[in-house]
């Protein structure tokens, strides 16, 4: 197998996932954003959103703040440097695998 393809073989299997994959892309073009517009953006279920949050939480690649807005409570979400550093390993890779020819 070529070097490039197999680059492919040592992504993280974290945001390769679509659904997280989608989030920290998501998370990559904003500064921040809250848990309606994420479930806005993906349309996922609210339990779904909840769950990938959570693993990239545990994953460290995404900071979490609870505030409140007024009376209202708010979860905001942020991709930390971390998240950001694995997203474009991860982005480098894919292009490096698909480019080969």
């Amino acid at each position: 197998m070529t070097t490039p393809l197999k680059a492919l073989g040592g992504v993280d299997r974290t945001i390769h996932e679509p659904a997280r994959l989608m989030i920290v892309s998501l998370l990559y073009l904003v500064h921040e954003a809250d848990f309606n517009w994420l479930l806005h953006q993906t349309e996922l279920t609210k339990g779904n959103l909840s769950a990938h949050l959570a693993k990239l939480e545990q994953a460290g690649y995404i900071d979490v703040e609870k505030r409140f807005q007024g009376k209202m409570p708010q979860t905001l979400y942020r991709l930390n440097k971390a998240g950001r550093k694995i997203l474009e390993q991860y982005r480098a890779a894919m292009r490096k695998a698909l480019d080969y020819s």
